[in-house]
């Protein structure tokens, strides 16, 4: 089977605290995108960005925003071997993941967050 990626649903938007507000009303408010978040209080507010899923992260500490993405692929194992062969760093300390969960994380040559996952099946 040859390898492939694809991009995936998810875009996470790692925000510092002291802009969490104002982006999450930005959204919600003056853009005025739908929310897919669900009703418990905790639960970080996504909104549908396209064909996407746009999740808004607040992280304590960060000093600027950033974007991570998702890619998609049909071999796990293979596409941590070719990311790996062409330099990617593996960057799975940064965020855990769900117990199962079939990703692992890596950065791109600029420094940009990719979950590469399993490819869901249609």
């Amino acid at each position: 089977m040859e390898l492939k990626f694809a991009a995936g649903r998810n875009i996470a938007m790692k925000i510092p605290a002291h802009e969490y507000q104002d982006t999450v009303r930005f959204y919600r408010e003056v853009i005025g995108l739908n929310e897919l978040t669900p009703a418990e209080a905790d639960a970080t507010p996504r909104f549908e960005f396209g064909d996407k899923v746009l999740w808004l992260d607040c992280m304590p500490g960060l000093s600027q925003a950033e974007t991570w993405l998702e890619i998609q692929t049909s071999d796990l194992d293979q596409a941590a071997a070719v990311l790996a062969a062409q330099g990617c760093h593996r960057r799975d300390e940064i965020e855990p993941l769900p117990v199962g969960f079939q990703a692992f994380w890596i950065s791109s040559p600029a420094n940009i967050i990719h979950l590469v996952s399993a490819e869901k099946p249609e």
